[in-house]
C-alpha cells in the first residue's frame, strides 16, 4: 500500500506472481512478465554522483532536518533523501544511523513520526525516496496507472531500491555529515515494499535463472521490518529469508490485511515473514486491530483512537530494539510488552531475557477474528 495518500480510485494490492515486490494492482493481467535480476548488474566501481547542497528545512529542539537531492550518474537515477539529524551528532559524538525505505507510492517526506522521534532520541534517520516507485505513480493519466504500478513492482525496481540504499549510504558517509555519523552502527528500516527492501539489504537471498542474486548491504547491522509483504517465488520462503544474518524487529497488526477485488493477503503473511527470517535474534509485535497503513503518517488509518496509540507504541518498541542491538541492553525490550499489553495480540522474541507473551483477552479475541 502507499505510504503517501493515493488519489481516489487507486487500488494498489498484492500480486503473487512477483518474487520480490509484492504490490500490484488487482486488475493487472494474469500473466505478468518479470524483469530478470541479472539484467541490472551492480556497478563495478562506486557510482559517481551529482548533488545539490543540503537544504535545512526545519530546526526543532534537539534535531535538524535536511533535504538532499542526489543523482546516481551510473544508473541515471535520482535518489532524494531527507535527513533527521540530532543536534548532539558531531565528530566527537557520532550517532547511529537508520536508513528508512518507504512503501510503494511514498516519498522521503513520509514516516515523519518515526524520523522525528528517532532524531529526538539521538539517532540520525535517513529517509530515502525511490524514484521508480515513489509518489509520482499517482500522477498522470489514470488509465496508465496499471502500467506504472507494473513497472514499480518489477524485479528491476526491487533491485534498484536496494541499490538506492547502498548509494545513499555511500553519499551520506562521504558528505559533510559523515563525521557526525557512526558508520559501524547502521540499521535498515522500512514499511511494506520498503520492508522487502530492508530484508534484501539484510541478506534475503533469491535466485534467477539458476543463479543466486546477492543484494546484502554489509554495513547493515540490524533491520526494522514493518508490515512486510511475502516474498513469492518457486521456492519456500525460508530459503529466501533464512539467510538474513542480522537481528530483526518485525511489526504488524492483526488486521494488517490487504483485500482488493481478485486478491487477498491475510495478516498471517506478515507473521510468516517473521517466522521464516533468519538471524541471531528476532522480535515480533502484532498489534490488535489496526491496518496495513496504520504505520504510515496517515492519522486515521486503523481507527482515530487506535492510530496514535499504535504509533507511540511503535516508536517505543523501535527504540527498545535499537538499544538492544546497538547497546546490548535488553531491559527496555523486555519491559515493552507489559507496558503496551492492552494493545497487543502477540509478542515474541528470542532475545536473551525477553521472551514471548500475548496481549489482553480482548486483543487475543481480535487476533483470532483476524485469522478467521
Amino acid at each position: 500500500m502507499a505510504a503517501d495518500p493515493a488519489p481516489a480510485g487507486a487500488k494498489p494490492g498484492l500480486g503473487r506472481r512477483t518474487a520480490l515486490a509484492s504490490l500490484l494492482l488487482a486488475s493487472m493481467p494474469s500473466v505478468v512478465p518479470t524483469v530478470v535480476l541479472a539484467l541490472a548488474p551492480a556497478a563495478a566501481e562506486p557510482a559517481a554522483s551529482a548533488a545539490t547542497a543540503a537544504r535545512a528545512v526545519e530546526a526543532k529542539n534537539g534535531y535538524r532536518v535536511f533535504d538532499l537531492d542526489w543523482l546516481d550518474l551510473a544508473r541515471q537515477r535520482a535518489v532524494p533523501v531527507r535527513l533527521y539529524l540530532p543536534d548532539a551528532a558531531q565528530a566527537t559524538h557520532p550517532v547511529p544511523l537508520i536508513a528508512f525505505s518507504h512503501g510503494i507510492g511514498g516519498s522521503r517526506l513520509g514516516y515523519s513520526y518515526l524520523g522525528r522521534f528517532w532524531a529526538a532520541q539521538g539517532f540520525a534517520s535517513l529517509h530515502l525516496q525511490h524514484s521508480g516507485s515513489d509518489r509520482s505513480l499517482w500522477r498522470g493519466n489514470p488509465f496508465g496507472m496499471v502500467g506504472r504500478l507494473h513497472s514499480a513492482t518489477a524485479d528491476a525496481e526491487a533491485v534498484d531500491r536496494v541499490r538506492d540504499l547502498g548509494f545513499a549510504l555511500d553519499q551520506i558517509l562521504s558528505s559533510e555529515f559523515a563525521a557526525s555519523l557512526d558508520a559501524r552502527q547502521i540499521v535498515a528500516a522500512g514499511h511494506s515494499y520498503g520492508a522487502n527492501t530492508t530484508l534484501l539489504a539484510a541478506g534475503a537471498r533469491v535466485e534467477r535463472q539458476g543463479r543466486a542474486v546477492e543484494l546484502r548491504e554489509p554495513r547493515i547491522c540490524a533491520a526494522i521490518v514493518i508490515s512486510a509483504p511475502p516474498f513469492y517465488a518457486d521456492i519456500h520462503i525460508e530459503q529466501i529469508l533464512g539467510s538474513v544474518a542480522v537481528p530483526s524487529l518485525h511489526i504488524t497488526a492483526s488486521e494488517d490485511v490487504i483485500r482488493v477485488p481478485g486478491f487477498y493477503s491475510p495478516a498471517s503473511d506478515r507473521v510468516a515473514v517473521y517466522e521464516a527470517t533468519g538471524g541471531p535474534a528476532k522480535t515480533l509485535a502484532v498489534f490488535a486491530g489496526g491496518s496495513h497503513n496504520i504505520f504510515s503518517d496517515r492519522s486515521s488509518s486503523g481507527g482515530a483512537s487506535l492510530n496514535p496509540q499504535v504509533k507511540a507504541a511503535t516508536q517505543a518498541l523501535s527504540l527498545a530494539f535499537l538499544h538492544s542491538v546497538l547497546d546490548h541492553d535488553n531491559s527496555a525490550l523486555a519491559a515493552w510488552p507489559a507496558r503496551f499489553a492492552p494493545l497487543l495480540a502477540r509478542f515474541a522474541s528470542n532475545a536473551p531475557g525477553v521472551g514471548s507473551v500475548l496481549g489482553t483477552s480482548a486483543a487475543r479475541a481480535g487476533d483470532s477474528a483476524a485469522r478467521r
